[in-house]
């Protein structure tokens, strides 16, 4: 799971616990300017991942690490679909990050309220 947060200018994802292994990273920092935006996608989990290059990916159990999908980079850290937030890049290293958090609707109006800003 993840926590997501926002530190001045920045989106902060911190991975907790054993996820910090699975996805081979223990925090990404995003500047507001290159976030596009944030939804709930439960269905996410069924799109095609892609190569996984580092990560974990065990299917109905875990996605974490890094996968290549037609040419962008994605980053994943869920085990629970229903609690997945995709947050849309521009100009980074990812395309797109999908995350397991607490409470999914909140990050998602976290993340927009700071995009609006």
């Amino acid at each position: 799971m993840a926590e997501v947060g926002i530190d001045g200018r920045d989106l902060v994802v911190r991975m907790e616990g054993l996820d910090k292994l699975w996805a081979l990273k223990s925090r990404l920092v995003i500047p507001l300017a290159n976030v596009r935006g944030a939804t709930v996608d439960p269905g996410i989990i069924k799109e095609r991942k892609g190569i996984r290059a580092p990560g974990t990916h065990f299917p109905r159990v875990i996605t974490a690490g890094t996968f290549h999908i037609d040419g962008e980079r994605v980053f994943w850290d869920v085990r629970d679909p229903d609690k997945a937030v995709v947050i849309e890049l521009a100009d980074e290293r990812y395309a797109r990050l999908v995350v397991q958090v607490d409470n999914p609707a909140d990050v998602v109006g976290l993340i927009e309220k700071a995009c609006a800003r």
